[in-house]
């Protein structure tokens, strides 16, 4: 490495602050590669956590500590499917029962009495 052949090592002993802050700028620098630019993951960047668990938010969502792929649907009521990771379902408080799909709002703790409504359910 030419960075540690031209380091002076019995100067960095005086001085520990300059060498932590190098080793910190070094660990967080891009290195160029021949793989394209978001294959892997991101020094210095904070990861998305569901609960204790790291997930890719690209692949998949963290719903109540649980993590979902993007694709996952559930049923809404008898008759009718949701997403999970994009729209809440919602049970609707008048007469029979009945059941709304509405979106959720990114980076809004979503909940179905503020949410826009995205569909009705049959019944």
């Amino acid at each position: 490495m030419q960075i540690a052949e031209k380091f002076n090592w019995a100067e960095a002993k005086l001085q520990p602050g300059p060498v932590c802050l190098t080793v910190f700028l070094l660990q967080c620098a891009k290195v160029v590669t021949d793989a394209p630019m978001a294959s892997g993951p991101w020094l210095c960047q904070p990861a998305p956590r569901c609960g204790d668990q790291i997930y890719n938010p690209l692949e998949q969502c963290c719903d109540d500590d649980t993590i979902l792929p993007l694709n996952r649907t559930r049923l809404c009521g008898p008759n009718c499917t949701f997403w999970p990771c994009f729209e809440l379902c919602c049970p609707e408080s008048f007469g029979p029962q009945k059941f709304v799909v509405k979106l959720k709002v990114l980076g809004v703790k979503s909940r179905c009495f503020s949410s826009p409504t995205s569909r009705n359910c049959p019944r």
